[in-house]
């Protein structure tokens, strides 16, 4: 612990630090040029301290977590002995420190009478970085090289002159140079404000306290979390899930498994026994691996501990490379984020036998992403990202969220209008979906779809989706979701599509995503019939659901349940079922082994 002699003084400092990370966030809000940064906010922002140790992340991604650390250890490592003021650092190499390569990290080494005392980052992701199919997240690319323009750690300022040579490079290597070129703008703006601020800081509390204050900011999420994991059980709990497929071999599913240790005020999480590295864009970097652990532990810790560097000393994460958890060269890793919602949802499936009562069950997969690209009649680029935010799991104490980002992304969906105005697309529908929600004593969020209909000549529509073959799970009697589903023309030809697409479409088509439902948690026979009866009446529950999915009879012309109906079909679907006990986790029925058998 450091020496802190004015704990006041502390505690202004942790709230001041704090800030001026969301301040970085609202700056990018405010001042980017694409949509998937103003709206979805795609984006992180974070504080570290002279050595490269985060001390504050701003009020954006979970999935962040682990990567601005990853990343600025190589800046510091390879350009620490030789940053000047004003220098500015970017990079996005998945395989020198970054996590895909839409992810643009800039770093910005903060100077005080010559000597280093911080860094400010910031890491957004950008609509295009060039390669094969626009938006550069394509799910079945095969290799790196493919997945756009790769930027190693780099100068992008030295001692403020710009490197022009780089500017180039990336103007000549993206489609939409001007949006990109604003959206780093914003990250070099946000860099700025945190530089100014916090040399404020500094003339306020004076430069040996402030170096003091960061060092124990760290330590007191490091204690916080010791303290808070200290209260969990002792053991070991190992779940396994399986996604669809990588978007190009179909057939084959993918295994998650994760085994999560804990040991007195330490835990480990393992992902030995995942599937090797696919073909597809689908394989994480071991950062963003640890993204996904760390947010799966810190939903079943208490508020108020700072996410930062002190957290990650107490969570020793591991995975094999060459696996999905952990690639090497040339794995395609642009559609990665797929990966990490679903090793979230792997985490809530073993922290659930450690804390039945704290964690949800599963989820609709992760925020799809829909990309349309493509050129207008005088051949100007465009291309619309947007991520499609859904429905969480039912959780221990109330039902699972709707139309709400996955826990790992801490999201938001784009706005119709805003979509309509500056994309040739428009959206038709945009739709809650009845019976798609898995039953429990806690419903799972009830999933949406929408319509996109294209309005040019024609464009590459490109979709990561999942959770198509392998439903959400329910927890403890609770029963899965349903399951996800893309459709080409749905009031044509209503052509089935694959969950991770890459197709041409034409003026007038309309694509249609429907995301799975969230999984139920504990016994659908539990839920109070007042709670049926108020899903039936907001159509989320038909009266044929109610019954067979709740065992509650529902008169729909008179609005009322059929109290003495309700109480003798329950007691004739609970003796019909058998149960001792509520199962741990409910599957997709037999689909599960059905989509395993199939693929062996």
């Amino acid at each position: 612990m450091a020496d802190i002699k004015d704990p006041i003084a502390f505690e202004l400092f942790k709230n001041s630090i704090f800030s001026i990370a969301d301040e970085m966030a609202l700056t990018i809000c405010r001042t980017t040029y694409s949509g998937v940064l103003r709206d979805n906010m795609d984006f992180s922002t974070a504080f570290a301290d002279a050595d490269g140790k985060l001390v504050a992340q701003g009020l954006t991604l979970p999935a962040h977590l682990g990567s601005i650390p990853t990343a600025l250890d190589v800046i510091v490592g390879r350009f620490g002995d030789t940053m000047q003021p004003d220098d500015m650092y970017i990079m996005n190499d998945p395989f020198d420190g970054g996590m895909h390569l839409p992810d643009i990290f800039i770093f910005k080494p903060i100077f005080w009478e010559g000597e280093r005392v911080a860094f400010a980052a910031t890491i957004c992701h950008h609509a295009d970085v060039g390669g094969r199919v626009p938006g550069s997240n394509a799910s079945d690319s095969t290799e790196i090289y493919q997945e756009g323009l790769r930027i190693p750690p780099m100068k992008l300022y030295d001692r403020g002159a710009r490197n022009d040579t780089l500017w180039t490079l990336i103007e000549k290597n993206v489609r939409i140079p001007v949006q990109v070129f604003g959206d780093l703008r914003a990250q070099l703006a946000a860099c700025t404000i945190a530089e100014r601020q916090f040399l404020d800081l500094i003339e306020r509390f004076g430069s040996e306290n402030v170096d003091a204050y960061m060092k124990e900011v760290i330590d007191y999420a490091e204690r916080l979390t010791r303290a808070a994991i200290r209260d969990l059980p002792d053991g070991e709990f190992d779940f396994e899930d399986w996604i669809d497929d990588d978007g190009i071999d179909i057939d084959r599913p993918i295994r998650l498994y994760v085994k999560v240790s804990k040991r007195g005020d330490e835990m480990s999480v393992d992902w030995t026994g995942s599937s090797e590295q696919v073909k597809g864009a689908i394989n994480n970097t071991l950062s963003y691996t640890k993204a996904a652990s760390y947010a799966g532990i810190r939903s079943v810790l208490p508020d108020g501990i700072p996410n930062n560097e002190g957290v990650f000393r107490v969570i020793d994460v591991t995975a094999p490379p060459g696996t999905i958890a952990n690639n090497v060269l040339p794995a395609a890793c642009a559609a990665r984020g797929l990966t990490g919602f679903r090793m979230v949802d792997c985490m809530f499936g073993a922290l659930a036998k450690m804390l039945p009562n704290r964690v949800c069950a599963a989820s609709d997969g992760g925020n799809s992403g829909v990309s349309i690209g493509g050129y207008d009649a005088e051949r100007n680029p465009y291309i619309y990202v947007d991520f499609a935010c859904g429905t969480w799991g039912g959780r221990p104490w109330a039902d699972g969220l709707q139309g709400n980002s996955n826990m790992f992304a801490n999201m938001a969906s784009q706005s119709v209008e805003v979509i309509e105005a500056e994309q040739p697309v428009e959206i038709l529908a945009y739709e809650l979906l009845p019976d798609r929600a898995g039953p429990g004593k806690y419903r799972g969020g009830a999933p949406y779809y929408r319509d996109y209909r294209f309005t040019e000549k024609e464009a590459v529509l490109q979709v990561r989706s999942d959770r198509a073959r392998f439903r959400p799970y329910g927890l403890y009697g609770g029963l899965p979701g349903t399951a996800s589903a893309n459709y080409l023309n749905p009031q044509r030809e209503n052509k089935k599509l694959t969950s991770k697409p890459t197709m041409m479409i034409e003026n007038g088509d309309v694509f249609r995503h429907e995301l799975a439902g969230g999984g139920g948690w504990g016994d659908p026979l539990e839920r109070h019939p007042s709670d049926v009866l108020r899903d039936v009446r907001n159509e989320l529950v038909s009266a044929e659901a109610a019954r067979t999915g709740y065992g509650v009879i529902v008169d729909t012309e008179a609005w009322r349940v059929d109290i003495d109906g309700t109480s003798a079909l329950r007691e004739q679907m609970r003796s019909s079922r058998g149960w001792e006990k509520a199962p741990f986790v409910s599957w997709d029925d037999d689909g599960t082994e059905k989509a395993l058998d199939a693929a062996e």
